[in-house]
């Protein structure tokens, strides 16, 4: 029992960190203290009244590349962070001389100043006491101390940071999931978050918990939503798209005119239509309207297909089909051949089998493509 809290104490204690990210974000560190560090060496030399690089700085760099998608790695979080506490902290070692007082005010005060203009960045609160304690090197530099070097350590490390994680294949800065919209322009929300939980619940949640999160509402939201599409797969992962596709696929090659596409969509009594080339390949899809909207052109109006693979989970495909821009997905093989097609209707009927069979996947074939 004792051995295995043990081991428990040292788990690791942030999502999603690997050995992996553990590794890039060693050498990210390596690279941006010590370009920053040379950077400013060869700008200030050896001037005797300022610092190379203040000691904050490494402590942005374990955000920066430790966990840069938090709200506190962002490139203001640390820049506009770092600076304005140590703007604090050099005014209040100005007014207020006693070092016991000027160290516990410039802290706090700092934490106001980043919270009001959304900076929030922990390494700052120390930028914050460096301003104070720094030595005879800060307290001669005065009010240009913000400026040079914490300013200027802080957007070089920026600059190197994004660099660094856009050539390891990372995003950075931060791109939080933009918001899904009704597509069709009414009041009502998007289909797909009509039902479940909603930003109302997960602000509840927050203060329920009564703690603060170091992740946005947004990435929350994202998460859950991922959370809820895991599950269902594994719940109904077994049914494939192979099985429920309709084979019997209705398609238009593409240099058949507009007004052949539409007869055929209303002949068939489907939305979509697969636009094939001369060997039978996917070029993408055409409907009702992508027609109404290029009526004046003899040219087939053609969109880009949504696609999936007959081995894929079918449940996979919920987030296609309610997001209120495609109304069928195209089953294609490694050859870009299309084999099926997979409509709303054909994943409603298929999951409500399911759901009437107590959880025993159902398998049925499509109930029309594109509908």
């Amino acid at each position: 029992m004792g051995k295995k809290l043990t081991f428990k104490v040292f788990s690791p204690i942030l999502a999603g960190a690997t050995l992996k990210d553990r590794v890039l974000g060693c050498i990210g560190a390596l690279v941006g203290i010590c370009v920053t560090g040379f950077v400013c060496g060869l700008v200030f030399g050896d001037h005797p009244q300022l610092p190379l690089i203040v000691a904050p700085v490494g402590a942005s760099a374990v955000l920066l590349f430790a966990v840069p998608a938090s709200p506190l790695a962002q490139p203001w979080s640390i820049v506009g962070g770092n600076t304005i506490s140590a703007l604090v902290g050099v005014t209040v070692v100005y007014f207020i001389k006693d070092p016991m007082i000027a160290i516990g005010l410039a802290v706090s005060l700092a934490i106001l100043a980043m919270s009001l203009t959304r900076s929030l960045h922990p390494p700052g609160g120390a930028a914050a006491l460096t301003a104070v304690i720094g030595g005879v090197a800060v307290s001669r530099a005065g009010f240009l101390f913000p400026l040079v070097p914490v300013a200027i350590n802080s957007v070089l490390l920026v600059v190197l940071g994004t660099i660094f994680h856009r050539l390891a294949g990372r995003q950075y800065p931060h791109r939080q999931t933009i918001a899904t919209v009704n597509t069709h322009k009414t009041s009502d929300p998007p289909a797909a978050i009509r039902v479940g939980f909603n930003e109302t619940d997960i602000e509840a949640a927050i203060s329920d918990l009564n703690e603060t999160l170091d992740v946005s509402r947004a990435d929350i939201d994202t998460l859950l939503r991922h959370v809820e599409q895991r599950a269902l797969l594994r719940v109904h992962g077994e049914l494939t798209c192979a099985d429920i596709m309709s084979s019997d696929v209705v398609s238009v090659s593409e240099d058949a005119s507009p007004m052949q596409a539409k007869a055929l969509l209303l002949e068939h009594d489907i939305r979509t239509l697969p636009v094939i080339d001369s060997e039978k390949r996917l070029l993408g899809t055409v409907g009702l309207r992508e027609l109404a909207n290029g009526q004046t052109s003899e040219l087939l109006p053609i969109s880009e297909a949504v696609t999936a693979g007959p081995d894929e989970p079918a449940v996979g495909l919920l987030p296609r089909l309610t997001d209120g821009v495609a109304h069928a997905v195209i089953v294609v093989d490694r050859a870009y051949h299309v084999v099926g097609v997979i409509s709303q209707t054909d994943l409603l009927a298929t999951l409500g089998k399911s759901l009437a069979h107590n959880n025993t996947p159902g398998i049925m074939r499509g109930a029309g493509q594109g509908i």
